[in-house]
């Protein structure tokens, strides 16, 4: 019988420790993905002041989600609201008129439960009429009666019990015959709210947030923050107040945003589940993914908009003496909600236009407000143009802490584990303000978590960090993966929520160093046989002169969304493909690629002309199955009729791929031969309990045995430990997680790590 390895590690209680942030471990909240409405945020009534529109999704308008019988009109001309300028007229001249909502995929309803409902409704001068409102399952129907009698818009409230428990309830709003009544706004919401908070959040959804203990949340984005446009920003007064007043508006995802779920409701979400609140603020510049590129605040109007920053901070911190405290109390917060951070800026393109804003905001911010950490942005990437201006401006202004992203394969995230060893301690910190490696796999968990204990490890410069996005609706989703997704009915945490979960709740304040004596190895396998194929998104393409190495292919022609994969390969360690390649015709947003490598196998790669909707051309790869971009993205565009001549040059079974365009190198790849580091350890202690940490992730096929000493030799004593393991490839998005965090017997100084796994052991 083959004995398992014996790896030693060695916890360094004889060396100085590394302060660890307190606020290290976080959350983030993009209203992406239906986060907000029909999500986090409790409302059951979609739609409910009839201000869908166009603007947020194709052939929606004011009567989107509702279902309507007799005569029932759309009118304008003295709403409840400017910012709700549509309202329901029903006539019921012909016999009854009535509306139901189906809420976001059906409404839950538990029988016995009490709902809040909010109608605006008025009728005709000297007349009234009888507004019967209804809650609708297959099990029964509750109603009552409003007796409308006033001309003037008013508000009628009412509690109403479910009659039983369904999950494709309905809300109907009907007038008897003979009666006409206008309806503004009609909201359902459940009086079991989270901490049984009015206008509050979803219970389930908000526990589970909760249960990760983050030490900090960001909201509001993310690419909603700074919009698709300048009348698209997200003006955080327009999200305050009572929620018919609201300033709603189209989501750049492809959906609507009521507001409900706004600024005032994000610091009390905060401050109830003891999260510091980090908003982000556009700088002055909307989404750099507009077409044509972003645009700024006008000169003349940027002094207003900086006044509006200036008050968010006294809204959130004022005294009861100024303004914007006391218009937080009257919201019913008289006490100050404790802001420390404000972050300025979203994955900008860090051009001219965006340091003179975000220079202009950040100079008048420091000034008023010294307390105030200030977050500024490195761009969308890890690398490039926008990561390397990003810092180097910073630097240059002194600001707080830098927001680094990051979208990357396992194998990156791997690679990276010692990504923050080099970085300079004197400033600015790390904000890791967007990560995720691509997959709900526990191989994605696995290299989350790997790269997580580099974090930790680096906490004295890496100040904050949160996966992303949070939430994601099944059936509502705009990008995975995601760490919770859910349902109506159900919440199904990720592999990679537990992985968040575990390192939140065992936070240390001090990174103590460690010592790894003969960790497991890792190597990738070489890769096959090599292929070549032709794809297209979109495009009717032309293929000619196809050859790979001296292997002729005969011209290829692709209709939109085709793809085709030549008889040709080849085994040799360095080959070279050429192409011909021209659009005859298409969408403007298209792409054709060429793919290469061992196709089929999980390793591979791809050189995608007009990827990110015909604006860049990108180097892809893919590891282990899940597709990433190899390096910074090019401003390119197709056009119709032109040809590309297209040569790639591939040494070294891939580690060198010199891409051709036209003759001239346009892009080169060279493996930087970093160690994918597939066993990796941090040890934290925690001055308050006190209790030391050891965190381990063994992502390789082989069980592994682990034995704790420290500095002197002594061993350790092992409290206890939970793990998470599995197959690699066990989870998906929108499926309960396989596996759970599961405690481990411990006796002494050892214990077995399985394959692919995670582990948290208290020494």
């Amino acid at each position: 019988m083959t004995s398992t390895p014996v790896t030693t590690l060695t916890i360094r209680d004889d060396l100085p420790a590394r302060a660890i942030s307190p606020d290290l471990w976080g959350v983030f909240f993009e209203d992406i993905n239906h986060a907000a409405d029909g999500g986090l945020y409790a409302e059951l009534v979609q739609n409910r002041s009839f201000a869908y529109s166009h603007a947020d999704h194709h052939g929606w308008g004011p009567l989107t989600a509702w279902r309507r019988h007799g005569r029932v009109e759309i009118h304008h001309t003295t709403p409840l609201s400017d910012r709700s300028p549509n309202y329901v007229r029903l006539f019921g001249d012909h016999g009854p008129a009535w509306i139901a909502n189906d809420g976001f995929d059906g409404i839950l309803i538990e029988a016995g439960g009490d709902y809040d409902v909010t109608v605006f409704a008025r009728t005709g001068e000297g007349a009234s009429a009888r507004l019967t409102l209804s809650l609708e399952t297959t099990g029964g129907a509750t109603q009552c009666s409003l007796v409308v009698d006033q001309p003037q818009w008013t508000r009628y409230r009412t509690r109403m019990t479910g009659p039983a428990s369904a999950a494709d309830a309905a809300f109907r709003l009907e007038v008897a015959n003979g009666e006409t009544v206008d309806v503004g706004y009609a909201s359902v919401m459940p009086v079991d709210t989270f901490r049984r908070t009015p206008n509050g959040l979803r219970s389930d959804l908000a526990q589970a947030i909760a249960d990760i203990r983050p030490r900090f949340a960001r909201f509001p984005g993310g690419c909603v923050a700074h919009g698709l446009g300048l009348d698209n920003l997200y003006r955080w007064k327009g999200t305050i107040g009572d929620p018919h007043e609201r300033h709603q508006d189209f989501n750049l995802w492809g959906y609507h945003q009521s507001m409900g779920l706004g600024y005032f409701e994000y610091f009390l979400f905060c401050e109830q589940i003891g999260a510091t609140p980090l908003p982000i603020l556009a700088a002055g510049v909307c989404c750099q993914n507009l077409v044509g590129g972003p645009d700024a605040v006008p000169l003349d109007q940027l002094d207003a908009y900086i006044q509006d920053v200036l008050d968010l901070v006294e809204f959130a911190n004022g005294g009861l003496d100024t303004p914007w405290g006391s218009r937080r109390a009257e919201l019913g917060h008289p006490a100050p909600f404790g802001l420390r951070y404000l972050g300025l800026g979203n994955e900008d393109k860090i051009d001219a236009t965006f340091r003179n804003r975000f220079e202009a905001i950040f100079r008048r911010v420091r000034e008023a407000h010294p307390e105030i950490e200030v977050v500024g942005t490195a761009g969308p990437s890890p690398f490039g143009s926008d990561y390397d201006n990003g810092w180097e401006f910073a630097r240059e202004l002194g600001v707080d802490v830098v927001d680094e992203h990051m979208y990357k394969s396992p194998k990156w995230f791997f690679e990276n584990t010692g990504r923050y060893d080099s970085y300079d301690r004197s400033g600015p910190h790390v904000y890791v303000g967007e990560y995720g490696s691509w997959g709900n796999r526990l191989l994605n968990a696995l290299a989350e978590a790997a790269f997580m204990t580099g974090l930790e490890r680096n906490g004295d410069v890496v100040r904050l960090a949160s996966y992303a996005p949070l939430l994601a609706k099944k059936g509502h989703t705009q990008w995975v993966p995601d760490l919770i997704y859910f349902d109506n009915e159900r919440v199904l945490p990720s592999l990679n929520y537990f992985v968040q979960q575990l390192f939140a709740r065992t936070a240390g304040t001090a990174s103590v160093q460690v010592e790894v004596d003969s960790p497991p190895g890792y190597t990738r396998p070489a890769q096959g046989t090599a292929r070549l194929a032709f794809q297209s998104s979109g495009l009717d393409v032309r293929f000619e002169n196809v050859a790979l190495d001296d292997h002729q292919v005969d011209d290829v022609i692709l209709s939109p969304d085709g793809r085709f994969e030549t008889p040709t390969s080849t085994s040799a360690d360095e080959y070279t493909i050429r192409a011909t390649a021209t659009v005859l015709s298409g969408d403007a947003e298209g792409n054709f690629a060429v793919q290469f490598g061992a196709l089929g196998s999980g390793d591979s790669f791809e050189w995608n002309f007009g990827s990110w909707r015909n604006r860049s051309l990108t180097a892809f790869v893919s590891w282990d199955g899940f597709r990433d971009e190899l390096l910074e993205p090019r401003p390119f565009r197709t056009e119709i009729g032109r040809p590309y001549e297209i040569e790639i040059r591939v040494s070294d079974r891939g580690h060198d791929i010199e891409y051709r365009l036209d003759g001239e190198v346009v892009q080169h790849f060279r493996d930087a031969g970093l160690a994918e580091n597939r066993f990796s350890v941090s040890v934290v202690a925690d001055s308050a309990t006190p209790r030391t940490t050891v965190r381990i992730v063994n992502a390789t096929d082989a069980p592994r045995k682990v034995a704790i000493v420290n500095a002197s030799g002594r061993r350790a004593d092992l409290t206890g430990a939970v793990t998470l393991s599995g197959e690699w490839d066990a989870g998906d998005a929108f499926e309960p997680a396989p596996c759970q965090p599961q405690p481990v017997e411990v006796a002494g100084s050892e214990l077995t790590v399985p394959a692919f796994s995670f582990t948290v052991a208290d020494v």
